[in-house]
């Protein structure tokens, strides 16, 4: 019997982080452990996770002794840090060179962009990636383009309010821009894969259920429940405004983390649809591997079949 690779997970009480739980637990190759700030240790949602019978180090950031000993003897280590807390990463890297583990995989998990100067969040992520780079600690980095779940459109009998966070009635630009996306539950089994595989080792993977524009996801929607959607249109121009008018609001309080996720949305709208980034094309370019081809028996969950899911009621609203 394979011995199995012992995998410390950051944020796995997250949305990412319990998908890629799930994926880990499914595949029986790991012997999972979970890292957690002592402030959240007796949280319903760890006290969870501790009754399935996983190890949980209550290990503070700054706790650098701490960090070592949690980590040392583990193969893998996995963060799904919130986006506020990104460069924090770098003092667990520190630990993770210490320890002596075999691989990191940093807090991607989003849709592929420029690696510098068109989105807030990547440029922290880049930091964090450099970082590992300049320690010399074996790395993946793993991307998923747009969550199903955040994607779909509001449909005027209100069927699938239940399962969103917000209405979508837009369509940006031409709504012709392909984008990456994958069903949040798919993102824990591709991780799976792609974490015992050693043509990932020091590379840029992409994940992706299907490649769709807006055109396509709202031809599908109305296809799958019958009904027919009229969305509003945003120009390329107000896209732009938007983020010019969220980077000058950050600028006069830039502590202030409702603001910062104010860029981070009018950011990601931009890289999606102006610039086009979150594509198999610029991927390409970036010399990401294509994690369908890397797994061409792996199955991912198609749009269409998430949506109908949705329709018929067994959807979720995530950070619900």
């Amino acid at each position: 019997m394979a011995v199995k690779q012992k995998v410390l997970l950051l944020g796995a009480t997250g949305e990412t982080g319990a998908s890629i739980l799930n994926g880990l637990q499914e595949s029986r190759n790991f012997d999972v452990e979970v890292l957690a700030r002592p402030a959240s240790a007796d949280k319903p949602s760890v006290q969870k996770l501790r009754e399935q019978g996983l190890t949980i180090w209550p290990v503070d950031l700054d706790d650098f002794n701490g960090l070592v000993s949690a980590m040392t003897g583990t193969d893998i280590f996995i963060s799904a840090i919130g986006p506020n807390d990104l460069l924090q990463q770098k003092k667990l890297l520190q630990a993770a060179k210490i320890a002596g583990v075999k691989r990191v995989i940093p807090c991607a998990f989003t849709t592929v962009a420029a690696p510098t100067g068109a989105m807030l969040l990547r440029d922290e992520k880049e930091e964090v990636y450099n970082a590992i780079k300049y320690l010399g600690i074996p790395y993946t980095v793993i991307d998923v383009g747009y969550w199903y779940q955040i994607s779909f459109p509001t449909l005027p009998s209100g069927k699938v309010d239940y399962a969103q966070i917000a209405p979508v009635k837009t369509i940006h630009g031409d709504g012709a821009a392909p984008n990456i996306l994958t069903d949040l539950r798919d993102i824990g089994r591709y991780v799976a894969r792609i974490i015992l595989d050693d043509r990932t080792i020091n590379r840029y993977v992409y994940t992706a259920g299907d490649v769709l524009s807006e055109n396509e996801i709202y031809q599908i929607a109305e296809e799958v429940s019958g009904e027919k959607l009229e969305p509003s249109r945003v120009s390329n121009e107000d896209i732009e405004a938007s983020v010019k008018q969220a980077k000058a609001a950050l600028a006069e309080s830039p502590h202030d983390n409702m603001k910062r996720i104010g860029v981070f949305v009018a950011q990601y709208e931009h890289s999606k649809y102006v610039r086009v980034d979150n594509s198999p094309r610029y991927a390409d370019y970036l010399g990401y591997l294509n994690a369908r081809e890397l797994y061409p028996d792996f199955q991912p969950t198609s749009f269409r079949d998430f949506f109908a899911e949705v329709l018929a009621g067994k959807g979720r609203k995530v950070y619900s």
